[in-house]
């Protein structure tokens, strides 16, 4: 699963009112504060599951027939629990042959399908089952949470067609224990199953499934049933179906179908979107030692999909988003593309070993999000696998709840809680920190046996850890301890001593957390006469110093050089060795750490304006693009010396991303010869830079930009430069646009249009528009998942300096009353 996770969206919606600051980790709550959730008992094991399925458009519903197959665990019993949720139970039998012996069932709660078997049954002694039912997905009770957003199992999209332009299709999401509403099961993830599904549908559309397609044939006018086989075992929330006009792009791996559904809109760019699957395929099955073990895989695209992607066996479903055309691939980056590698990643992990519990969703997350940065070093190189990283580090680091949270997580309320930014990206920088420690050499044949001793089974961290420790002959309890079965991460400050009689350099570093010390490996650079000279040590007290004897005072001391310690740290380092640092130590996060402080100093120190400069033309893009970012631009020396190199950028940089930025700092000049720039860009082919040319006029002709603006007002793609430059000049009618905008956006849509509304509030004199703005910025901060994060704080700001702004207007008594009110109401909420 990658979710489009509300709480990985937060620290950049954070920003949106000002950086936001990474925070000390808070206290743990009490395990007594949540219940412990222990892994689902086995009293029968699911052996094969078979379903016959067909379709009822109208009424949304599915009527199903199912052979179970299970036996008992580990003691003989007469009974069997299936998970069945909302459903009308019409058949349950017990099969002798081909006959049916009547079985009495309990069904009263409509969640727990209770059977009386008739018999004892011993273990490992097999039976089956048969049950007649129909699935109402749409009139279950059932709610979604931040990472998975609905959890009615079978979903079914237009199928009346009453949206113009709208694909019919109707697809399934099994996480975490929603496939139980579309067909009873043991919907825990320690359950392993082989599966066969016939599914009969209109004959003019498509079906997928987990396994291989082994019939199609006529099912009476205008129908087809299509089964489909899945010889090895799986968990049930990850059995899924899809159906719908998909077109298939088939491509190959090592004699196996690696296909891509797509609607037939986009199927031209099937190979752009995709194309790179093969080479994860074999990049991951070289390097994991273990082939990829099923016998196909497929990836498909569906609209309106309840989470990011999900990572159903062979057969992984995406979200819309992920579906691009030409135009739109011009601007993709690998942050789009790395749900690719993710799910697929998930195969290994998750699919041939899956999480015993939904405590231990580690073993399934945050592999898969260590994977994409994984591929990215493959693929891209090593710079752009640690901004990758690093961009994931900083987002967990800026949620100070989330530190107070274990990774291996065996209290909380609700399963759908393990879903968050410790699980994903903590996680996954954790086990980047194992494979640092150990060596890749060390880590991956840890990660090989991990796989094949439970291959078609279940794991937890302590599986993981225990292979490790085979392999490597360390014990690593100290460890998982501190970074799987505990919560936060070290918060530290570094400072640096010289003796010049001695000739010796010291490090102090000092742990400030509350709470346990961290044990850190770490490895410090000495930089003496342009070469460094590294000493690798252990910390394992609050405050430590480490000496090292130097031929000279060094120029640079570098610590945590391999830069991957998941850490908060104040590194008091003069500025000259953080500038030294940029043009010397070799890492994306070393220049990043140093054009930052540089940034910092850019108006008062001519070296530190200096390295900015020279990261407008980093060898990485995301470097190029921060340093642009960090331009002081109202600082008349940084933006006369910065002016020769934007406008180069603006005209003749290739990657789009770091062009459109030149372009935004470009209308920042405000000089009038440069509008000729900045509206040709208006024509580019990059999304990106054409809204941001349009944000760069509207900085020098206001007049012209949302002329232009509103020309560009029907195209989705250029929505957030046109509220970008309506929020900034607009009126009332631009205010219009603005709020249809939001309320008709969906997720990450809706999120990026609140820094507009909060611009725009201060400009709204009247009351009906600023009332309604008020009223979208109240209801946002009342989201529980939002207030968590301190985001209705936020929001209050915006509302009172929207009110303040009012100030001297027409309608400003009505309208800074419409706010207090609002930031009364959201003090007052708890």
């Amino acid at each position: 699963m990658k979710p489009t996770l509300l709480a990985a969206l937060l620290p950049g919606c954070l920003l949106l009112a000002g950086p936001a600051q990474a925070q000390a980790p808070s206290t743990p709550m009490a395990a007594a504060n949540a219940p412990y959730q222990p892994s689902a008992t086995k009293t029968n094991d699911l052996v094969h599951t078979k379903l016959a399925v067909r379709f009822d458009y109208a009424k949304r519903y599915l009527y199903g027939q199912e052979w179970v197959t299970l036996k008992p665990h580990a003691v003989a019993t007469d009974t069997l629990r299936l998970d069945a949720q909302g459903m009308d139970i019409k058949t349950v039998a017990l099969m002798n042959g081909a006959s049916q012996q009547p079985l009495k069932y309990d069904y009263s709660d409509k969640n727990n399908l209770r059977i009386n078997l008739g018999r004892v049954f011993k273990p490992g002694e097999q039976y089956v089952v048969y049950i007649e039912y129909t699935a109402k997905p749409d009139e279950l009770q059932v709610q979604g949470s931040a990472a998975i957003t609905d959890a009615k199992g079978l979903y079914f999209i237009n199928p009346d067609s009453a949206v113009k332009g709208k694909p019919v299709q109707i697809w399934t999401q099994g996480e975490t224990q929603s496939s139980s509403a579309w067909f009873p099961t043991i919907d825990r993830p320690n359950q392993k199953t082989t599966e066969e599904i016939a599914m009969t549908v209109p004959a003019k559309y498509t079906t997928l499934s987990n396994g291989q397609l082994v019939s199609q044939v006529p099912a009476g006018p205008g129908l087809r049933t299509d089964t489909w086989k899945m010889d090895l075992p799986h968990s049930p929330y990850l059995f899924m179906m899809a159906v719908g006009d998909f077109k298939i792009y088939k491509d190959t791996w090592r004699g196996k179908e690696v296909n891509y559904y797509l609607e037939p809109k986009y199927a031209p760019f099937a190979k752009q979107i995709f194309g790179n699957t093969p080479d994860m395929l074999e990049f991951f099955s070289t390097r994991l030692g273990v082939e990829f073990p099923w016998n196909k895989y497929a990836q498909i695209v569906a609209r309106d999909y309840v989470s990011g992607a999900m990572e159903n066996t062979t057969a992984t479903l995406h979200g819309e988003q992920v579906q691009m055309d030409a135009r739109e691939l011009v601007d993709r980056e690998y942050g789009s593309e790395s749900v690719i590698a993710h799910e697929l990643f998930h195969q290994w992990f998750g699919d041939y070993v899956t999480a015993e519990s939904w405590s231990n969703i580690t073993v399934n997350e945050s592999m898969a999000d260590f994977s994409e940065a994984l591929y990215a070093q493959h693929k891209y190189g090593q710079d752009a696998a640690d901004a990758h990283n690093y961009r994931y580090v900083q987002a967990y680091l800026a949620s100070p709840r989330d530190a107070a949270k274990n990774l291996v997580r065996f209290h909380y309320n609700n399963k759908e809680d393990v879903f968050d930014l410790v699980s994903y990206q903590k996680g996954g920088a954790i086990v980047q920190m194992l494979r640092t420690y150990l060596g890749d050499d060390v880590f991956f044949a840890g990660l090989q046996k991990y796989l094949t001793d439970n291959k078609f089974g279940n794991g937890e961290a302590h599986q993981m850890r225990l292979a490790m420790e085979a392999v490597s002959g360390q014990d690593l309890n100290w460890f998982y301890n501190q970074w799987y079965y505990g919560a936060g991460h070290p918060v530290v400050s570094i400072d640096y001593g010289w003796d010049a009689g001695s000739k010796t350099q010291s490090v102090t570093i000092k742990q400030t957390q509350s709470g346990q010390v961290f044990q850190l490996p770490l490895a410090i650079d000495y930089y003496v006469n342009g070469k460094a000279q590294r000493q690798r040590v252990l910390m394992t007290q609050a405050s430590q110093t480490f000496t090292m004897p130097l031929a000279a005072k060094p120029e640079l001391v570098n610590v945590d050089a391999e830069k991957f310690t998941v850490w908060q740290k104040t590194d008091n380092k003069p500025l000259t060795e953080s500038l030294y640092q940029y043009s010397h130590a070799p890492l994306y996060v070393d220049r990043r750490e140093a054009l930052a402080a540089a940034v910092a100093a850019q108006t008062t120190s001519p070296a530190a304006r200096a390295v900015v400069l020279a990261a407008l033309k980093d060898k990485f893009y995301g470097l190029r693009i921060a340093a642009i970012q960090g331009l002081k631009m109202d600082d008349k020396s940084v933006a006369k010396a910065a002016a020769p190199t934007l406008r180069q950028l603006a005209t003749s940089e290739a990657e789009p991303h770091v062009r459109a930025a030149a372009l935004v700092a470009l209308g920042q000049l405000k000089d009038k010869k440069d509008s000729k720039v900045l509206a040709a860009a208006l024509a580019n082919q990059s999304y990106g830079v054409q809204g941001a040319g349009l944000q760069g006029l509207a900085e020098i002709d206001a007049p012209t930009a949302l002329a232009r603006a509103k020309a560009l007002e029907n195209d989705a793609h250029l929505s957030g430069a046109v509220t970008g430059v309506y929020a900034l000049h607009g009126g009332r009618e631009q205010w219009n646009y603005i709020r249809t905008a939001y309320d008709n956006a969906q997720g990450r849509g809706r999120y990026n249009l609140i820094q507009p509304m909060m611009q725009m509030l201060g400009r709204l004199d009247d009351p009906t528009a600023f009332g309604e703005d008020v009223d979208r910025l109240q209801a946002l901060a009342m989201i529980p998942q939002l207030r968590a994060y301190g985001f209705d704080k936020r929001l209050v700001d915006a509302i009172q300096q929207g009110a303040a702004a009012q100030a001297g207007k027409p309608h400003a008594a009505e309208n800074q009353a419409k706010a207090a009110a609002a930031v009364q109401a959201i003090q007052a909420a708890k």
